[in-house]
């Protein structure tokens, strides 16, 4: 087998073609404003509209608990600067619970929160990336007023038992978010189920286009509006909606109804890791949880070897790695580095993520391109 071969999914999805179809409409067809009032304005409200009652079926809630964003980034600083700003106005003191692998959408935000005040504890994770609910609930005070924990790992996979960290805030009188950008689409993300009340989407994690996300946004829950402006999203995001992307990403949110239940990928990231051991045997590691991570998700190392090193010798091959580069050294990722990880076995790391479209072919393909460069 030749050509290029994809295994990056977790850092993007293409666009699906059913979702590039529903879109092409909203590049000449329907030209209007959607908070304009005539001929030209109302299709595209009722597109958006739409998009959104997809978005709140993929998630099992109610449309109008749906803020339409620019992307993950956009919903996980909207949940917690909204949730802070709003709070700060009580002058109460405010504190934050998080974990130490999150992604920097959330460090970053959390971060930000610290110097303006806010106390934040970053819960510790085991060997498998997992936030066990005790360290949650040993770190809740009076003052705690939201718990924010990822659903899945972004590196790793690992999936955290969020019903159980939403049910230990919530006794505590805190609001539990979950940042779901990796999750939604792949695995069940019904928010009844979870108890979250707040859970970030990214549309490009979902074969959606890129620049488009949602927050779901439990009723009676208070943010701070993310953009302030006219009275957009309910008066939650100011700014004109990005129609052609909306449009976009509730077509993705209705395939991934019909994907969810296909055990395709989960059957195919198995057979890749079993080529790989069976390939290279103990030298090889696998990091995360065996059972409980995203079925698409096979987060690898090499021992002894540098992830990078593997991949610049392999360029028609997508993948990431667990570590990267800052001024000519390599650095563990953080999220390995929280697991406890040597770095003699972290730096050896790469991530593969597969997708609708990867074949058993490429899988094999990509097991004899490793074996030549390992």
């Amino acid at each position: 087998m030749t050509g290029r071969i994809d295994l990056d999914f977790n850092a993007t999805t293409p666009v699906a073609p059913e979702v590039v179809s529903a879109m092409l409409p909203f590049l000449d067809e329907v030209i209007g404003n959607p908070s304009s009032r005539h001929w030209a304005g109302l299709p595209a409200r009722d597109a958006v509209e739409r998009a959104r009652s997809q978005v709140a079926s993929l998630l099992c809630c109610d449309a109008t608990e749906i803020v339409l964003t620019s992307g993950g980034t956009e919903a996980n600083n909207h949940a917690i600067l909204g949730v802070f700003f709003s709070h700060r106005a009580s002058g109460k003191p405010f504190h934050v619970i998080s974990s130490l692998i999150e992604h920097p959408a959330i460090l970053e935000p959390c971060r930000f929160i610290e110097s303006l005040g806010a106390e934040v504890t970053r819960v510790p994770v085991d060997r498998f990336g997992c936030v066990d609910p005790a360290d949650v609930a040993a770190a809740m005070r009076p003052q705690t007023a939201l718990v924010s924990i990822m659903h899945a790992n972004n590196e790793v996979g690992t999936i955290q038992p969020i019903a159980e960290i939403a049910r230990i805030a919530h006794e505590q009188g805190a609001l539990c978010h979950t940042d779901a950008a990796q999750s939604v689409g792949k695995i069940a993300t019904d928010v009844e189920i979870l108890g979250v009340d707040l859970l970030t989407v990214a549309g490009h994690k979902l074969y959606g286009p890129k620049g488009v996300g949602a927050l779901f946004v439990r009723e009676g829950v208070k943010l701070e509006p993310f953009l302030h402006g006219a009275g957009q999203e309910a008066g939650r995001r100011a700014g004109t909606e990005n129609v052609l992307a909306i449009v976009g990403l509730g077509a993705a949110c209705e395939l991934a109804l019909e994907w969810m239940d296909d055990s395709h990928l989960q059957t195919l990231r198995d057979e890749f890791w079993n080529q790989l051991q069976n390939t290279f045997g103990n030298r090889v590691v696998l990091n995360g949880h065996p059972e409980q991570r995203l079925p698409n998700t096979l987060n690898v190392s090499f021992c002894g070897e540098r992830g990078q090193e593997i991949l610049d010798r392999l360029p028609n091959l997508a993948a990431s790695t667990g570590s990267a580069c800052h001024a000519g050294r390599l650095q563990m990722s953080p999220v390995l580095t929280a697991m406890g990880i040597s770095p003699e076995v972290g730096l050896g790391t790469i991530r593969f993520s597969l997708g609708r479209t990867t074949t058993l072919a490429e899988i094999e393909a990509t097991v004899s391109m490793l074996t030549g460069c390992v």
